[in-house]
């Protein structure tokens, strides 16, 4: 650094204002209204001290009292942004498990701030004026979806399905077929997920055939539970054989061995009548034997994070004197949603259109390309001729291990470098996602791909692209 310029930051330093009159700038007083005198004394320090090191390594930073309080004034905002924040899902996935999984209807939101906003029966019986349980607000709906005597509900589906097996058979023996020992999302594993709630793993059959001798000949007087879990994240093809569910509850019952069956992602609503793949529902599976079935209530169901458990009175009422259902219940929030989702499916006739998710896995290819003529000038504009924009068909996920081998028309607009750079195009996912409502899209054979089943709110969508620097 030469002796001028060592002369000239020395000088800026001296400048430099003090927390007092960078405190009296617009900017500062915005800062306090808005965060606090603490926040905001400790937010202008900080800019001070940062703009001190940047002229003492001879860079620029500002020296002015309104150019620290608009940094002070920046930090503060960019610290103030929620984590947990909305954002554009454009990735083609709809039930997406990193971004949420399923979207609330309308009703259930309401219902839940509702239930945020004020005391509520939780567990209080308006007419007795006596102690009443959570579970009452969902059962009957539960039960009259499904078909089963009771139920009850959890904080989702894997603790479902442990409460019932350490419930119904700690201790003792649980049969699954080899080609049925699930992994979730996050590595969690069936044979896992047993071991902690205390029963042990019968393996029965191959991993790609399994017969019914094979169950029987498991069967002893330590056999608590015979499992059947539905491989609704992969399927097996080829040479394969499996029990289906109602031979399986005629050995079980045979021997009075309860069928426990786990449909993961379950359904209750046959999804071919919406001209999607039929997946098994909830209404089937108890009607085919089952003695207790488990599912989610954040995939398929469209409704908040939940597990549930239907079936027999008699295991319904084993499994919530279990002490860990207290560990595992749900709050007033979810129930309120849950509720309100719920009370969506006593109207078929209208549940495509009331409920997000089912709408969003039944939107038609034309929809999206609709969707595509009208913001692909907003991006372009906002590209210009760095990249190109072209307009794909494209195949969308259901997602959240939902239906893997099904996939959905849909549309996208890819983003393609004019110069093919990967860095370039690498930049701009980086910016999208840094927009005040982020977008996530997929990069994929050198575009990135803006998929656009899932857009909706395409006024919000431009709304937050006028924040997005040319490229």
């Amino acid at each position: 650094m030469s002796s001028g310029s060592s002369v000239a930051d020395v000088s800026a330093l001296r400048r430099l204002p003090s927390v007092d009159q960078v405190l009296k700038a617009g900017p500062a007083l915005a800062a306090v209204e808005r965060f606090g005198r603490a926040e905001a004394t400790e937010a202008v320090r900080t800019a001070l001290d940062a703009a001190r090191a940047a002229l003492r390594a001879g860079t620029p930073a500002p020296v002015d009292a309104e150019g620290i309080a608009a940094a002070a004034l920046a930090a503060l905002a960019a610290d103030a942004r929620a984590s947990l924040c909305p954002v554009f899902n454009l990735t083609g996935t709809v039930l997406h498990t990193n971004l949420g999984r399923a979207l609330l209807a309308e009703e259930a939101v309401e219902a839940a701030v509702a239930a945020m906003r004020s005391a509520v029966a939780l567990e209080y019986d308006l007419d007795s004026g006596k102690r009443g349980e959570r579970d009452d607000h969902v059962r009957d709906l539960l039960c009259r979806l499904t078909g089963a005597e009771d139920a009850t509900v959890v904080n989702n589906n894997a603790a479902a399905v442990l409460l019932v097996l350490n419930t119904l058979a700690a201790g003792r023996d649980s049969i699954v077929s080899r080609g049925e020992l699930i992994e979730i999302g996050g590595a969690f594993r069936m044979p896992d997920i047993m071991a902690r709630a205390g029963t042990r793993l019968v393996e029965v059959g191959t991993t790609n055939r399994t017969h019914p001798k094979d169950y029987r000949g498991a069967l002893s007087p330590e056999t608590g539970l015979i499992v059947k879990v539905h491989t609704s994240n992969y399927r097996i093809e080829g040479f394969t054989a499996e029990v289906p569910p109602k031979e399986l509850a005629a050995i079980g019952h045979e021997a009075h061995v309860p069928l426990f069956n786990d449909l993961g992602s379950g359904t209750l609503a046959d999804l071919a009548a919406y001209g999607l793949v039929h997946e098994p529902t909830v209404r089937e599976a108890v009607a085919e034997g089952a003695d207790i079935v488990t599912f989610s209530g954040d995939k398929l169901l469209g409704g908040p994070q939940t597990g549930f458990i239907v079936g027999r009175r008699d295991l319904i009422a084993a499994i919530n004197k279990n002490p860990m259902k207290r560990a595992l219940r749900v709050d007033k929030i979810r129930l309120a949603a849950l509720e309100a989702t719920l009370k969506l499916y006593l109207d078929p006739d209208r549940l495509a259109r009331r409920l997000p998710t089912l709408r969003l896995l039944t939107r038609q290819p034309a929809e999206m390309a609709a969707v595509a003529a009208r913001v692909r000038p907003v991006l372009a504009a906002k590209l210009g001729e760095a990249f190109t924009i072209e307009e794909r068909a494209c195949k969308s996920q259901i997602g959240s291990g939902a239906l893997p081998l099904e996939t959905l028309a849909s549309t996208a607009l890819a983003l393609i470098p004019a110069d093919g750079s990967g860095r370039r195009l690498a930049a701009l996912a980086d910016a999208l996602r840094g927009l005040p409502v982020p977008v996530v899209g997929r990069v994929e054979d050198g575009a990135l791909l803006l998929d656009l089943r899932c857009l909706e709110d395409e006024a919000g969508f431009a709304a937050s692209l006028a924040h997005l620097e040319p490229a």
